[in-house]
């Protein structure tokens, strides 16, 4: 009766009192919005300008000269100059590498920690504690920790453990320095300790299907494997799009791993440089600001097309087409 009233009197109310009420409420989107949007801007969008507007000039830190505007030269270099090319398209061939490896094992990982820490078990928060533990690790130290284990000779874990079980039949292996194995020992290292992340979004989805539906599926003999797919699966379905479209960009920001494994001086660069990695060292350690500006706007780009083709492919129930 009262919202009966209440409406009753709103379709009474003056048109210039409407209009107030509804000019208040149309503004509460973009004031609850705003931090978001300068957030977005000052930390993305003005970042990504000034990286565009760099490209177009010959510019390097700590010199006399002035920048001297070369239009596209630095964009055409990435692809014309042999020198230039080889490199720039080997780090982008390494980082579809790692992301054609890294995305579908660490998403169907996380997948099942989700499912075995998601049991009502005794003591099961204390499991989920120890998954989700390395990713709060600094990566610095886990970096250290990673490099013990791939040490290349007879006192590195991996080797030791290897010499063991083999009984000294097999030898120590340089993993991070041979080309055949270093960007999988990067794989290894990234996974274990990024895995948690993605378990932790997967377990919340777990944790909303609801429990309605299992038994439903139980009382029509359904198994496990069944209620997997035919339950669970499309019950976090969007989840499960969400954590392949994260782990996507992240793998293609890998940059961290690569740098810190590589100050010991053992890893393969050629086989593990990455394009994050190629523009740091290309803008700061080779002091061309204006070439690693222009390589970060083209990999910017081919990371957005890579991201809107797996969001088109993969859509999400419910989402705007």
């Amino acid at each position: 009766m009262t919202l009966l009233i209440r409406s009753q009197a709103e379709r009474t109310a003056p048109p210039a009192r409407r209009r107030r009420r509804l000019s208040s409420h149309s503004l509460m989107g973009p004031v609850m919005a705003a931090p978001a949007l300068i957030l977005l801007a000052v930390f993305l969008a003005i970042p990504f300008l000034g990286a565009i507007a760099m490209s177009f000039y010959r510019l390097q830190l700590n010199s006399t000269r002035a920048p001297r505007f070369i239009g596209l030269e630095q964009y055409s270099r990435l692809f014309a100059d042999p020198d230039i090319s080889a490199a720039f398209l080997h780090s982008l061939g390494n980082n579809f590498t790692f992301a054609a490896v890294v995305v579908p094992v660490q998403t169907a990982l996380a997948l099942g920690l989700a499912l075995l820490v998601n049991g009502k078990l005794r003591g099961m928060a204390v499991f989920r504690t120890m998954f989700f533990m390395p990713l709060v690790f600094p990566l610095a130290l886990v970096a250290v920790v990673w490099r013990l284990i791939f040490a290349r000779d007879d006192h590195g874990l991996l080797n030791s453990a290897i010499s063991l079980f083999t009984g000294g039949s097999v030898g120590p292996h340089d993993w991070l320095g041979s080309s055949a194995t270093a960007m999988g020992a990067i794989i290894v290292m990234s996974i274990w300790q990024s895995v948690s992340f993605q378990m932790i979004i997967l377990l919340g989805g777990l944790q909303a299907v609801p429990h309605d539906l299992y038994e439903a599926a139980s009382l029509d003999r359904a198994g496990r494997w069944s209620q997997f797919l035919h339950v669970t699966v499309p019950g976090i379905r969007n989840t499960l799009i969400f954590v392949a479209l994260l782990t996507t960009v992240f793998s293609f920001r890998l940059f961290d791993q690569v740098y810190l494994l590589g100050q010991s001086g053992s890893v393969d660069i050629e086989s593990t440089q990455t394009m994050m990695y190629q523009v740091i060292t290309t803008g700061y350690d080779q002091n061309n600001i204006g070439q690693g500006a222009a390589m970060a706007v083209v990999f910017l780009v081919i990371v957005t097309i890579v991201a809107v083709i797996q969001r088109r492919l993969v859509r999400q129930e419910g989402s705007i087409r």
